[in-house]
């Protein structure tokens, strides 16, 4: 009887002599063989990374309610966004938007629905799994800026990538590079109360990239900024999510800031009322 050849779609070939009578051996043999082809298939795939490639979903949200005793806040909350894409979230104050992204940060559980973030599903998640999700795949951008007093900007960065674990090395590649990027590699020694607010900001910015997530949630980024200053962080925000093609969603009450949005949506009384 002739050898079989079985071929399987961009992993390899196994061939199966069936005049060999140590069949079970062979069995083995071909089953070993196909899990390691399968494992090589997948670290090909992955370029060599140790970190899972990125969703081309960066966020989903489906079904998503949420109530605190009578009060509905979230109701049925449908939202996807995808790698690279920016959207904005508008809406009063009472909306529901801060819960929203306190549910899609797994800090709130939700009643019903599911929220997904690198294809990652929330619900089930453990504390210790949801700590490492929030700090390996989202970057946050608050109003307040929230850097550590006592650590110099250049140290504010490096400490959001020492806490996932990134090599010295690579480390100092990253955080250099990210402030070139941002426009501060003269004042990566300065400590947070001798930077400007559109400065801070533009370090917050850099933390917020430096373990390349996959979503960044940004609060009412320009809140605390003048009208100059907030127009060059939005356009920071615009081209860094377009390079790195991280995803982006913006809270904020100011409508002039959308506009580096790729959509808008609008949420009244717990509802997404356009899109």
């Amino acid at each position: 009887m002739a050898e079989k050849i079985l071929n399987f779609h961009g992993i390899g070939q196994i061939r199966i002599n069936p005049n060999n009578r140590k069949t079970e051996k062979n069995k083995v043999l071909m089953r070993v063989r196909l899990g390691l082809l399968i494992n090589f298939h997948i670290l090909n795939d992955l370029n060599g990374s140790t970190k899972v490639k990125k969703s081309k979903i960066a966020l989903e949200v489906v079904g998503a309610q949420k109530s605190f005793g009578q009060v509905e806040v979230l109701k049925a909350i449908d939202l996807e966004i995808l790698a690279g894409e920016r959207v904005g979230l508008m809406g009063p104050s009472g909306s529901g938007k801060s819960t929203l992204l306190n549910c899609i940060c797994g800090i709130e559980p939700l009643d019903e629905g599911l929220i997904k973030v690198a294809g990652l599903d929330l619900t089930g998640l453990k504390h210790g799994e949801l700590e490492k999700l929030r700090r390996e795949n989202m970057g946050y951008v608050f109003q307040s800026f929230h850097l550590l007093p006592t650590l110099n900007a250049f140290e504010n960065v490096e400490f959001a990538a020492q806490l996932v674990g990134i090599e010295k090395e690579e480390r100092i590649r990253r955080v250099t590079d990210l402030f070139e990027q941002v426009g501060l590699s003269h004042r990566m020694d300065h400590l947070p109360n001798a930077l400007s607010g559109g400065e801070r900001q533009r370090v917050a910015i850099a933390r917020a990239l430096v373990h390349q997530p996959g979503l960044v949630l940004a609060d009412e980024p320009t809140g605390s900024l003048d009208t100059e200053s907030g127009s060059q962080v939005l356009e920071l925000l615009k081209s860094l999510s377009s390079t790195l093609e991280v995803a982006l969603l913006l809270v904020t009450h100011d409508h002039e800031s959308t506009r580096i949005c790729d959509r808008v949506i609008t949420m009244k009384d717990g509802s997404l009322i356009a899109e």
